[in-house]
């Protein structure tokens, strides 16, 4: 079940791949700030936006998802998602910000979780 995959105690420092909507909402109620990337494979974009993520996840308290809105259209209607890559920022279970504006470099996106808290 999702709810046993995650410690608030041991969050992890690398990005974690979202199974489903449910792993979703189980993520960001376990955790207090969490950045979400909806993504699809084969888009340039966000191929590069997966180094910078690394590095936000090493460089910040926030939790690092990622997740292939093809793989749950659910996702897509509930975020009304119509491009990618699209960031969403969560704070205490709630998202508070969404970016659509194409590459974002690690100290853009870093700011862009400091500015939520």
């Amino acid at each position: 079940m999702a709810a046993t995959r995650y410690d608030a105690t041991d969050p992890p420092k690398r990005p974690v791949a979202l199974e489903d909507e449910a792993d979703l909402d189980a993520l960001v109620e376990t955790y207090g700030t969490v950045l979400v990337e909806f993504y699809t494979d084969g888009c340039g974009v966000c191929a590069s936006m997966e180094p910078v993520l690394g590095i936000v996840s090493q460089e910040s308290d926030a939790v690092i998802a990622t997740v292939n809105p093809r793989d749950d259209p659910p996702l897509v209607d509930r975020f009304d998602v119509r491009s990618v890559p699209l960031l969403v920022v969560f704070r205490n279970g709630e998202p508070v910000k969404r970016v659509a504006d194409g590459f974002q470099p690690a100290e853009d996106v870093l700011e862009l979780l400091d500015d939520t808290v």
